[in-house]
């Protein structure tokens, strides 16, 4: 609706009359068009007094609130109204109840929101019931949590639909709440649900990857280990870290900085049934650190050399042709509690490809700001993708 336009000379009084005329046009219409939008929904229903629904069928499930115990529902959709339920309702400050015209244009929200759980459904998930719009989805196993993120923001963007998420791209154990979804109207209109289909596509906006544990090979390098200058601390954090999950040592050897020895190294592993190789020290850009040279060499597919995270800037990550992970450890692993490492691990064991892309998306939320008492993974670090 278009504005009137004030006189040229008008007085700072006239002026703010006319501004205060055009908020109320502006409430009236706002007004209107939520009105129209409940008189629509409520036409599509059938009010009836409480005392005269007896023997009716509810359309709608109907919560009860007691303040501090019970927040539950009461009365699910598809409850024959008896006439004992009638002084509950009453109590529940149910005067009327409405029945659900039969429309072929509408689809009440739990059938909706089950459409909706069927979108967003991966393995290894378990939907809740449908209750008052809602279905949560459970973990059934231990595994990686992926959301596209992309599709996820197109399905919210539709209206009258949500979908909620725990933080993709981390690490869930079995009885997790993944995420919980809704169907805000009690009706829907069935081709808003159609819209959402299209937007979602051929597989569920959700994927649960299980961890399995691998048998990794270590490759220790530096001249100060391997002559015994200085004592071995970089080992013990990374067996701590893959005995976490399970992961067991195939093989380790302790170099000097020969790139080529590095590189026969990692090939042996692999060539003997390695499932990952992981090779610390070495990867800085100091004209005798080698060990990035001697990832390359070793045949792998290299993704990335560096990554926008701090601590661990200087991780490389590579893949074999049968895509077994070999990725190289910058030194901070070994002294700092939580680095690259621990952002990239749950993706090798899962077998959930590490991508530039990723790994460029990591920048945001990639810096670990230090707090006095580490409360990872429930903090900032890592949750930018």
């Amino acid at each position: 609706m278009a504005e009137a336009e004030p006189n040229r000379g008008a007085s700072a009084r006239d002026l703010q009359a006319h501004n205060l005329f055009n908020r109320a046009v502006s409430f009236f219409a706002v007004v209107c068009f939520v009105s129209f939008r409940i008189r629509g929904e409520r036409m599509k229903l059938k009010e009836v007094k409480t005392e005269d629904a007896v023997g009716q069928v509810l359309c709608h499930d109907i919560t009860q609130i007691i303040n501090g115990s019970v927040k539950d529902v009461r009365f699910r959709k598809g409850h024959i109204i008896s006439k004992d339920d009638v002084p509950i309702l009453l109590s529940l400050g149910k005067d009327h109840v409405f029945l659900w015209k039969n429309s072929d244009k509408y689809l009440h929200e739990n059938d909706a929101v089950e459409i909706l759980c069927e979108l967003c459904r991966g393995k290894y998930m378990r939907p809740t019931l449908p209750k008052e719009g809602r279905i949560d989805l459970i973990a059934e196993a231990e595994g990686l949590f992926i959301v596209d993120i992309k599709r996820l923001r197109a399905m919210n963007s539709l209206g009258e639909i949500v979908v909620a998420t725990r933080i993709s791209g981390f690490p869930v154990k079995k009885g997790d709440k993944l995420c919980g979804m809704r169907v805000v109207p009690l009706l829907i209109e069935k081709r808003k649900m159609e819209r959402a289909r299209r937007v979602a596509g051929d597989d569920p906006l959700m994927r649960l990857r299980p961890i399995r544990p691998k048998k990794y090979g270590l490759v220790t390098t530096g001249n100060e280990v391997f002559h015994g200058r200085i004592e071995d601390t970089f080992t013990p954090v990374v067996k701590e870290k893959m005995e976490e999950y399970g992961c067991s040592l195939f093989a380790q050897k302790i170099l000097d900085d020969d790139a080529l020895k590095i590189t026969a190294a990692i090939r042996e592993m692999l060539d003997a049934g390695a499932e990952m190789v992981i090779c610390t020290g070495g990867m800085s850009v100091d004209p005798d650190d080698r060990t990035p040279l001697a990832i390359k060499n070793s045949g792998v597919r290299v993704v990335a050399y560096g990554a926008p995270v701090l601590p661990g800037s200087m991780f490389m990550i590579g893949y074999t042709d049968d895509g077994r992970p070999v990725c190289g450890l910058p030194g901070c692993v070994m002294y700092v509690k939580r680095t690259i490492f621990d952002l990239a691990l749950p993706f090798m064991l899962a077998d959930e490809p590490i991508t530039a892309e990723r790994l460029a998306g990591l920048g945001h939320g990639g810096l670990c700001i230090n707090c006095p008492e580490c409360l990872y993974p429930n903090c900032s670090f890592g949750k930018g993708t």
